[in-house]
């Protein structure tokens, strides 16, 4: 796969991540698969990581600032 912005190599990859929720929340969700470009870094999300993503950061409590989501 090749990065949207660079062009460059997508290379498999688990880091953590955070995701910002409304002004206030942020949450960090760890270990999660992401491609990232070597050159530039830019991170995308495969469809299955982004439904995962989107299931924990409706489940989040959002009155609650930082959680870690594991």
């Amino acid at each position: 796969m090749r990065c949207r912005v660079c062009g460059g190599r997508l290379e498999a990859r688990v880091t953590d991540m955070p995701f910002r929720i409304g002004d206030t929340a942020i949450v960090i969700v760890r270990s999660l698969p992401v491609f990232q470009c070597g050159q530039c870094g830019d991170t995308e999300l495969d469809s299955t990581a982004m439904a995962r993503v989107d299931n924990l950061l409706a489940q989040v409590d959002r009155s609650s600032e930082p959680e870690v989501v594991r």
